[in-house]
C-alpha cells in the first residue's frame, strides 16, 4: 500500500491502553490508515525514525484565548506556532462579542465571518471556538450559530455582571456592549441554558455535543474581597490576587450554576479552570446532587505546576487566581482519582506592554491571563510521572476527553480512520523553561525557570510535519473545525 508518510519506531500512547505499544504509525491523505509494528515501507513517499519515542494523540487545547489581547490574525499565526510546539493539534478558543478580541458588538451573524477571515490561513493547527450569548438577541441565534458555523459549545462567564475582567469596574455594559436595559446577570444566565437546551432538542442527533462552559466565580464576593485586601495592605503580588478572589467565590458560582443546570433540565455542563480544593468541593458535591447533570471538570495546566509562590512574578496573573501549594496539592488528589475530566492550558498571550501597568508591581492593575500552550503535555508527562499518573490518564486528560465533549470525533486517538494528530514526546530529556526558547509572542512566562522532564520533538497535523525536532516547520495547514466532526 501507498502512504504518505510512515512514523517507525514509537510507543503509541492510547487513552484505552494502560501499556505503551510498539509499532510505526502510517498515514495517508491526512488520516491513520495503520498502526502495526513492522509496517511495509516500501510504498511510502516518507519515513520517519520516532527514535523510540512516546507517541501521543495530538493535544485538544479546549480552552484558548487567541486575539483576547492581540488582533485575532496575529494570535492565530504566532500562538498556533506556540501550539504546534507544545503537541498541541487541536485548539478551541473562546470568543464572544464587547470589548477585547475584536472590540465589536452586535449579532454573531454579523460577528463569525470576521473571526473566521481572521485565521484561515494563518493557523499551524486545527482550530474550533466555543462562542459566549452576551445579549439576550444571542440567545434566539444559538440554533443558527450551531447549523451555520458549526460551533456546538457556548460559555457563561458568571462574574462578569459586576466585576471586571482584571478587577472591580463600574461600566460593565459598555464593556459588555450590551444594549441599554440588558443586564449580563443570573437571569441572563438562566435563559442562555433555556436556550440551549431548547437548541439540543432542535437538534436530538446533535444534542450529546451541544454543552454549555462556565467560568465560576461570584462578582459580589470577589468585589468585597478586593476592598478587603487593598485597603488593609498585608498582602502583595499573587498573593494578594488569591485573596481578593477567594476560593468560596468559585464554590458558590459553581452551586449556583448547577441548580441552574438542574432547573433548565441542561445536562451537558463544563466546570472550567477549577483551581481550589474548595472549588472541587463544591463540584463534587453537585455531581451527587445532580446526578441526571453530566457535569465536566477542567484544571488548568497553570495551576497544576505553579503556585503564588513559585510562579514567575506578576505575570502570573489569571482568572481564577493561582493559589496556595495546598490547593494545587488538592487538585492532583483529584486528578489521580479520576474527577477531573480534561487539562487545559487557557493560553492567553499578553505582552509585557500590555500586560503590566503603572506601577508594574501593583498586581491590581496588571491584566489577568498568560500563555503556557507550549507546555501542556510536557508538563503533564512531567508532574504526573512523579505522581504515578499513567500515559494512558495522559492521554485522556489532554486529548481523548475534550475531543469527545466537544464534537471532534476525528480527534482524540492514535487509531486508523482518525485524523494523523501524533505528537512524539522524548520523556528523557530535561530543560529548563525559558519565555526567549517559546514560540508565543509573549516575552515572559509564569513558568521561568521550571524545570521539566519530558519534551515534545515532532508534532503533526492530519500528517503534516508542523514541528521537527523541536523546530515549526512547513506552513500554516490548520483548518476550521466545523462541528461536530464526523465520527471515524
Amino acid at each position: 500500500m501507498n502512504f504518505d508518510r510512515v512514523i517507525t519506531n514509537v510507543k503509541v500512547i492510547r487513552h484505552d491502553s494502560a501499556d505503551p505499544i510498539d509499532a510505526d504509525i502510517a498515514i495517508a491523505g491526512g488520516k491513520i490508515v495503520e498502526v502495526a509494528p513492522g509496517i511495509d515501507t516500501s510504498g511510502a513517499t516518507e519515513i520517519i525514525d520516532g527514535k523510540g519515542r512516546l507517541a501521543f494523540p495530538g493535544v485538544v487545547d479546549a480552552h484558548e484565548h487567541w486575539g483576547i489581547y492581540n488582533p485575532l490574525a496575529e494570535d492565530a499565526a504566532t500562538e498556533s506556532r506556540a501550539c504546534a510546539q507544545g503537541g498541541v493539534t487541536s485548539a478551541i478558543t473562546y470568543i464572544r462579542t464587547g470589548q477585547y478580541y475584536l472590540n465589536k458588538g452586535g449579532p454573531y451573524s454579523e460577528f463569525m465571518p470576521d473571526v473566521l477571515s481572521a485565521c484561515d490561513g494563518r493557523s499551524y493547527v486545527d482550530y474550533a471556538f466555543h462562542l459566549a450569548p452576551m445579549m439576550s438577541s444571542h440567545i434566539d441565534e444559538i440554533p443558527e450559530i450551531i447549523s451555520r458555523d458549526g460551533v456546538t459549545s457556548f460559555k457563561i462567564f458568571m462574574f462578569y455582571g459586576s466585576h471586571g475582567l482584571h478587577g472591580r469596574s463600574t461600566s460593565q455594559n459598555d464593556f459588555l456592549m450590551i444594549p441599554e436595559g440588558e443586564r449580563y446577570d443570573l437571569a441572563h444566565f438562566e435563559f442562555v441554558m433555556r436556550g440551549i437546551q431548547k437548541a439540543r432538542e432542535m437538534y436530538p442527533d446533535l444534542a450529546n455535543d451541544i454543552s454549555l462552559s462556565l467560568h465560576c466565580e461570584t462578582a459580589e464576593i470577589m468585589t468585597a474581597y478586593t476592598k478587603i485586601v487593598e485597603e488593609s495592605g498585608q498582602y502583595t503580588g499573587l498573593e494578594a490576587y488569591h485573596h481578593s478572589r477567594p476560593p468560596h467565590s468559585e464554590g458558590l458560582a459553581i452551586t449556583i450554576a448547577s441548580y441552574l443546570a438542574h432547573e433548565t433540565n441542561l445536562p451537558n455542563i463544563n466546570l472550567l479552570h477549577l483551581t481550589s480544593a474548595k472549588a472541587l468541593e463544591a463540584a463534587m458535591l453537585m455531581q451527587q446532587t445532580f446526578p441526571h447533570v453530566n457535569f465536566r471538570r477542567e484544571v488548568t495546566i497553570g495551576h497544576l505546576l505553579a503556585d503564588i509562590h513559585t510562579a514567575s512574578g506578576l505575570g502570573g496573573k489569571v482568572n481564577p487566581p493561582l493559589r496556595p501549594r495546598e490547593d494545587v496539592e488538592a487538585l492532583w488528589d483529584h486528578v489521580m482519582k479520576g474527577d477531573i475530566d480534561w487539562v487545559v492550558s487557557d493560553h492567553a498571550c499578553c505582552k509585557d506592554e500590555m500586560k503590566f501597568g503603572e506601577p508594574r508591581d501593583d498586581i491590581f492593575v496588571a491584566k489577568s491571563g498568560f500563555g503556557g500552550t507550549e507546555y501542556l503535555l510536557a508538563g503533564m508527562v512531567t508532574e504526573g510521572s512523579k505522581r504515578g499518573l499513567g500515559y494512558d490518564r495522559i492521554a485522556a486528560l489532554t486529548s481523548h476527553n475534550p475531543a469527545e465533549r466537544f464534537g471532534l470525533h476525528t480527534k482524540g486517538v492514535i487509531a486508523a480512520g482518525y485524523d494523523a494528530d501524533i505528537a512524539l514526546v522524548d520523556p528523557k530529556v530535561t530543560w529548563t523553561v525559558r519565555a526567549e526558547d517559546s514560540e508565543s509572542a509573549q516575552e515572559y512566562t509564569p513558568f521561568e525557570g521550571f524545570e521539566l522532564t519530558a519534551k515534545v520533538t515532532d508534532t503533526f497535523v492530519r500528517g503534516n510535519h508542523v514541528l521537527s525536532e523541536g523546530q515549526i516547520s512547513g506552513v500554516p495547514v490548520g483548518q476550521y473545525l466545523s462541528r461536530p466532526t464526523e465520527r471515524s
